[in-house]
């Protein structure tokens, strides 16, 4: 098995910060190991994982980003991550104000982040451990995106339905939008597209 790089678990140290960070004050208690468990287990098998299947730099900055946006999104329940007062206090407008917004979107961003960065490493890991062509590794990687994005939504729907009604709510964050789960998807795919046409023409620049 091959070491960790530095600069990898350099990225591993800074998302453990991070983990530590959003615990402080924690305002939604109830909610929080919902949303931070399964970047704690991340964290306590990666360093295993990474020896057994090495990734480059840039994949691994790609899991480490939305683990960590995700991270911020769990502190608040997504539905209360305060955009606005951080848009506020650096230029005096909010960005609610400025796009007309009537509910919290950092949940849009996140699950279009997850189309955007789960490409490469995807992608990256089918042509290295299965010889997938590159080609068709891009293609099942969107694939995958949307695959799981469905199995989220899912997922995220039967813990609702075990919960009780104020609690429900807040992991779902529907925030009363009756196409949260489609539009969630929309956005993931969206983002999967954009990153696989990028890579694809990278590619063929570098081919040149």
């Amino acid at each position: 098995m091959s070491a960790v790089p530095q600069a990898q678990r350099v990225m591993l140290g800074l998302l453990i910060a991070l983990l530590l960070l959003v615990q402080i004050k924690q305002p939604f208690p109830a909610m929080a190991p919902l949303h931070h468990l399964p970047t704690l287990l991340l964290l306590v098998a990666a360093p295993f994982l990474l020896r057994r299947w090495p990734l480059s730099n840039a994949a691994l900055a790609c899991i480490a980003l939305f683990f960590a946006l995700h991270t911020i999104g769990g502190r608040y329940t997504y539905t209360h991550v305060p955009y606005d007062v951080l848009a506020q206090a650096l230029t005096g407008h909010t960005i609610s104000e400025a796009f007309g917004f009537t509910r919290n979107h950092y949940d849009r961003l996140v699950h279009l982040a997850y189309g955007l960065l789960a490409v490469l490493p995807v992608s990256e890991a089918l042509r290295r451990y299965l010889g997938i062509s590159p080609r068709l590794a891009l293609y099942v990687a969107v694939e995958s995106v949307l695959a799981v994005s469905l199995l989220y939504e899912l997922v995220e729907w039967l813990f609702a339905v075990m919960m009780e009604g104020p609690l429900a709510d807040a992991y779902n964050g529907q925030q009363g939008d009756i196409w949260d789960a489609q539009k969630d998807m929309a956005l993931a795919a969206s983002g999967a597209v954009i990153a696989a046409v990028a890579l694809r023409l990278g590619r063929r620049k570098d081919e040149r």
